[in-house]
């Protein structure tokens, strides 16, 4: 078989198989969905026939009990007639004990009736559906009965067709007629019923299942008839007396079938012209090429190949007369040399992806550029935006400036370069590039820098920024004079050093090197992200201070460290008192400056080495390590009194309304590990309870737990033994007394 049959015959199967499988599926799912939506459509309808059923026999039984509870007869006669003519029944007969009629209403249906509570007594057809309650005396003699009916007539037929959704057939008799809901057919002997939209269609009694001598269909199925309805036939239950037959019409979709077969049939059509042409378009340029490479392989080096177009094909015919024009020994060097830069490309490329660490990135870079460009040595540095200088981050092969090469290598974060100033703080600073010779050139450098022979520089500016790329003469002329002080060009810069062979760098050296500066650029904005990213997930954006999540894992990791070195740890659980009326009153943008605020004070408050949380809403969390109770009642009384001492300066919403002064206090609940809990999660518990109790003492106070997380108001650093009272309350950040105790507020109504 020859190639193009090959490549025709591949390419049909490659095709058209797809394409069979995918429409015998659609077919086949099409199949099944449409026959799953009409049963899922007929089981819903029968639960809700069940329920609609059910619920008009307890109405027929709340109806036959009030007539039963009525003592005299006369009242009974006319407690009927209010039933009837309420609607709550359509007949009411009362029976004496021996079953003669008393009394019925004008109207009643036909003998018989169909018992609710009886549904496993069927009968052979029925003109209603009823309900009987017993008649008895005061001293509980049977007197009677009460029957409350429904007529079985195409009224209910046609309201249980429209409930359900279906066509509906009452299953007495050996025929039922069925339409769909909206209209009905008068209810007759030995016939079943069914109402519906449209036309009413006839169907046996075979069509829906077989039924019983007695009317009843034998159990719940689910069939389908010959004109492609689907019938479910509901068999009697307790509460649901009636026979009844469900059915819906399903209508195959004919049109998708037909629709996916000429589908199939196109695809085809245009997969075997598609085949045939590009088969013939692959193998006449690959004989062309196969003749050329040939020649050439036989010595005929003036042999050309046809290029027929930029395509694959046509690329490897100019790759060959490529060939046949240079020299075989070039042509290795070239490959050599194309794929150590492939196999660098691959290392630097799974670097980026596998790993944050910046410095083993920026190394792997820096090698890379190395390799690529026959450099001896390179250094790459980032900017300090707080110093204003440059900072090196890695560094291969480079010398001291006191020695010559080969001698100490560099540290490289000894080596710093002020912006503007020397040739890498001027690269940075413009966000130009610079290659040359140094006593060609003459650069000025910085005693920080390398000393050098041939070098060159490219600066590196975070993806999509404003400075990525070169900046505007004013700007460089700028950052130059002012001494690096204007804004940087750059987030670093890659510098490489002598060449090897002592040749200068070149255009494809600096290409090179721009390329491998943009891989440097994506590491350091993605480690930053990261890092950004790790901080923001920890800490709150309104406050600044860290978060609920944080707090789990600081109280944890501060227990353990207590226990192990035998230390206290106390936690303040603080919340600011009647929050909610600074947001009624002041609005949500007041509110959040408030909480700024609070938080900033709290910061200036405690220690570097206490931590401070925000738990959620005005809720905060302070935990001081290696601290008592008395060090934390001191720490309270200071926050107390730097919430309290200066107003909030916050906006009030109002378009050109002054700031408004909002005077604010804290409530702090103490508990102190392990006087009061031995877990991290029960000490926050404990010192929870102490701010509720705080809140419940008047606000703006202190309480301290107890052991058993009990708290108590204390008015000095010890706290006050159990049993005595608290009336006076210090105040937080004040002397013991000024508010009244108080019962305990609700949890939810902390804050206000």
């Amino acid at each position: 078989m020859t190639l193009r049959r090959r490549l025709t015959t591949a390419l049909l199967t490659v095709v058209l198989g797809p394409v069979l499988l995918g429409a015998v599926f659609a077919g086949g799912t099409l199949a099944t969905v449409d026959v799953r939506r009409v049963t899922e459509r007929l089981d819903l309808a029968a639960t809700v026939a069940r329920t609609s059923i059910g619920s008009l026999c307890l109405q027929l039984r709340a109806a036959a009990d009030a007539i039963a509870l009525t003592a005299e007869p006369a009242g009974r006669v006319a407690t009927a007639n209010q039933v009837v003519g309420r609607g709550l029944a359509a007949a009411v007969r009362l029976a004496g004990p021996t079953g003669a009629v008393d009394f019925q209403t004008p109207g009643a249906p036909a003998q018989p009736w169909v018992d609710c509570g009886t549904p496993s007594a069927p009968v052979p057809q029925a003109y209603a559906i009823a309900v009987h309650s017993e008649l008895r005396d005061r001293a509980g003699t049977p007197m009677g009965v009460v029957w409350a009916a429904a007529p079985l007539d195409e009224a209910f037929v046609a309201r249980l067709a429209a409930v359900t959704g279906v066509e509906v057939a009452l299953g007495y008799g050996d025929t039922a007629t069925a339409a769909g809901p909206g209209t009905g057919t008068a209810v007759g002997p030995g016939s079943a019923t069914a109402a519906g939209p449209g036309a009413a269609a006839p169907a046996t009694g075979s069509r829906f299942g077989r039924l019983t001598s007695t009317g009843h269909s034998v159990g719940d199925a689910l069939d389908r008839t010959g004109d492609g309805r689907y019938v479910r036939r509901v068999g009697p239950s307790p509460g649901q007396p009636l026979p009844l037959v469900l059915m819906v019409r399903s209508d195959p979709p004919v049109g998708t079938y037909l629709l996916l077969v000429a589908a199939v049939l196109l695809a085809g059509g245009i997969a075997v012209v598609a085949a045939r042409r590009l088969a013939r378009s692959t193998t006449r340029p690959l004989a062309e090429l196969a003749v050329g490479a040939q020649r050439v392989a036989q010595g005929d080096l003036s042999a050309r190949v046809p290029v027929h177009g930029p395509d694959e094909v046509g690329r490897v015919a100019e790759v060959v007369n490529r060939m046949a024009r240079e020299t075989q020994e070039y042509l290795q060097a070239l490959n050599a040399s194309r794929d150590q830069l492939r196999g660098n490309l691959t290392v630097l490329g799974d670097t980026l992806a596998s790993t944050h660490d910046l410095d083993r990135i920026l190394r792997v870079i820096l090698r890379s550029a190395i390799t690529a460009s026959g450099a001896r040595s390179g250094l790459v540095l980032l900017v300090d935006e707080l110093t204003g200088t440059l900072v090196g981050q890695c560094a291969e092969g480079l010398p001291t400036p006191a020695v010559r090469p080969g001698g100490p290598a560099y540290d490289p974060s000894r080596i710093r370069v002020p912006l503007g100033r020397g040739l890498l703080g001027r690269v940075a600073a413009t966000g130009e590039p610079r290659r040359g010779r140094v006593r060609r050139d003459v650069p000025v450098l910085t005693p920080e820098e390398p000393r050098c022979s041939t070098y060159v520089a490219v600066p590196f500016a975070a993806p999509g920024s404003a400075t990525d790329g070169p900046v505007s003469t004013a700007a460089a002329r700028a950052a130059i004079t002012l001494g690096g002080t204007a804004p940087p060009a750059a987030l670093g810069v890659l510098a490489l050093y002598d060449r090897l062979g002592s040749d200068d760098f070149d255009d494809a050296d600096l290409a090179t090197l721009r390329s491998f500066a943009r891989h440097a650029a994506v590491a350091v904005d993605n480690v930053r992200v990261h890092e950004e990213a790790q901080r923001l997930s920890l800490t709150d954006p309104l406050t600044g201070l860290w978060n609920y999540r944080y707090l789990k894992e600081s109280i944890r990791r501060e227990v353990e460290r207590a226990s192990r070195f035998g230390r206290m740890l106390s936690v303040l659980a603080l919340d600011l008192d009647r929050f909610k009326d600074v947001n009624d009153t002041y609005g949500h943008a007041a509110g959040d400056a408030v909480l700024v605020e609070f938080a900033r004070r709290i910061r200036a408050v405690v220690r570097e080495v206490d931590l401070a949380f925000r738990q959620g809403g005005e809720e905060f969390v302070v935990l001081l390590p290696e601290t008592d109770a008395r060090g934390a009642i001191r720490v309270a009384e200071r926050l107390g009194a730097a919430i309290r001492s200066n107003p909030v300066i916050a906006p009030t919403g109002a378009q050109g309304a002054p700031p408004a002064l909002i005077t604010i206090s804290v409530s702090i609940g103490i508990a102190v590990y392990p006087d009061h809990a031995t877990t991290g999660q029960r000490v926050l518990d404990a010192a929870d309870d102490a701010l509720y109790a705080a809140k419940a003492a008047g606000r703006d106070t202190y309480r301290i737990a107890l052991p058993g997380t009990r708290p108590l108001v204390t008015g000095r650093v010890a706290p006050v033994e159990p049993g005595l009272p608290a009336a006076d309350p210090p105040r937080a950040g004040a002397a013991a007394g000024g508010a009244s105790s108080g019962p305990q507020p609700p949890r939810q109504g902390r804050g206000r």
